[in-house]
């Protein structure tokens, strides 16, 4: 079968999820499950196998500098008597044109920094937030062949 150009998924219908809303603002988002794994010597070959012994969840979003509400709940941990800003998200893809859509939900995310003020003159201000996460659903998941 030929590829169909115009059903590749185009990342312009791309959305970030959180507590219900969209954050219109996001125009970048990743998110990747790492495998760790241990070598695994064998007797007579050559050949070293692996053994996944962990997954390591990371991820981050860039988008336009809109509000300071995320900063804030993220900087909660700056006061001794909060403890850390964990939540989730939901990441999207809903190319109306492709093969397929789907969402996925990050589970017990955390930010990694806490982002209080970048800026360039005459620039729009965007702001990119990494994170790690704990795990993960696919959701609506939609393939037509």
């Amino acid at each position: 079968m030929a590829l169909n150009a115009t059903r590749t998924i185009n990342g312009t219908f791309g959305e970030v999820w959180h507590d219900g809303e969209w954050l219109t603002n996001i125009k970048n988002a990743e998110a990747t499950v790492e495998l760790n794994k241990e070598e695994i010597q064998r007797a007579g070959t050559r050949w070293v196998a692996h053994k996944v012994t962990g997954l390591s969840g990371s991820g981050s979003m860039t988008g336009y500098k809109i509000t300071t509400e995320l900063i804030e709940n993220i900087g909660k941990i700056a006061d001794d008597r909060n403890g850390v800003f964990i939540t989730e998200l939901i990441l999207a893809l809903k190319d109306p044109e492709s093969f397929g859509a789907y969402r996925v939900r990050l589970k017990g995310v955390q930010f990694d920094n806490i982002p209080l003020i970048n800026y360039e003159v005459g620039a729009i201000v965007e702001e990119e937030l990494p994170f790690t996460f704990t795990g993960y659903e696919l959701l609506d998941t939609v393939s037509e062949t």
